[in-house]
Parts: structure tokens; sequence; C-alpha cells
């Protein structure tokens, strides 16, 4: 079955985009929840037209996003957590955190487009923020003790 998705979904696409899913996926949980509609003709054609609409739009979008990966690029964000005296943290840095310390910077991103691996010591680590579908921005953490 193929489906258009009304917006993004983790692990299958992004908001307009035409995937093929099982059956049953599709009619039980994306229809539904309204994550996705049924990709038959009219919808296409509705799709097409919104998508010519939205062109410039989609650019603009885009233009922001490539600056803002750049600007991030050129940042190292410092977060403070509570670590021993050996430099194993307690817990690990969350994404909340580095939303946070973001917004201290002035950029206001939300944490849920952010992604880091567990980190359990002190020092450097990377965040990958997915600012837009051809755009992701590593952002780079210090990562100290607090005071």
């Amino acid at each position: 079955m193929e489906v258009i998705l009304i917006q993004d979904v983790a692990n299958l696409g992004y908001k307009n985009d035409i995937v093929k899913v099982k059956d049953g996926y599709g009619r039980n949980y994306l229809i539904p929840n309204k994550y996705a509609i049924i990709a038959n003709d009219s919808n296409r054609k509705q799709l097409a037209e919104n998508l010519r609409q939205q062109a410039k739009k989609l650019a603009q979008q885009l233009a922001d996003a490539q600056a803002l990966a750049a600007r991030l690029a050129a940042l190292t964000i410092e977060v403070a957590v509570k670590a021993n005296e050996d430099g194993k943290i307690f817990g690990t840095v969350t994404t909340a955190q580095v939303a946070e310390a973001l917004d201290k910077q002035g950029i206001a991103i939300d944490r849920k487009i952010i992604t880091i691996e567990p980190v359990k010591e002190l020092g450097e680590a990377v965040a990958i923020a997915r600012l837009h579908r051809e755009v992701k921005a590593e952002i780079k953490l210090n990562v100290v003790a607090e005071a």
C-alpha cells in the first residue's frame, strides 16, 4: 500500500513523501493517527498542487536551515553536569540539556530534532540536529563538571 505522509514519521519518511508500507501498518496505525493518507489519484494531484505552491517557501526554509547549520558548526556548547572526581558523570547528557544550552546562546532549537550518543564521561562530545530533511548539523559539546 502506498500512503502520503501528512507529518514526519521517524524511520519512515518526511511530510509529503509517498512511501510504500504494509497494509496493516497503514490502515491500523498511520491513517487513524493522521500520520498519512492513502495515495490515490485525487490525493496525488492535490499533493502535486500543494508542493508547487510551497516550492518558494521550502527553498527559504532550506536556506535558513543551512545558515543555522553553519552557525552551529562554529559553536562549541558547554554543558555542566554532576560528575565524580574520576570524570565519570552521573546519568548522561540529554537532548533537553543541549537544547537549553543552545537557548542560552540565543539559538532556539526543539529538543526533539536533536540526537546524541550516550555521554558517560567529561570531555568533548557531538550531538546531531536534523534541521531540515537535507540538512543535519553537528553540535560540538564540551561536557564539564558542575561547580
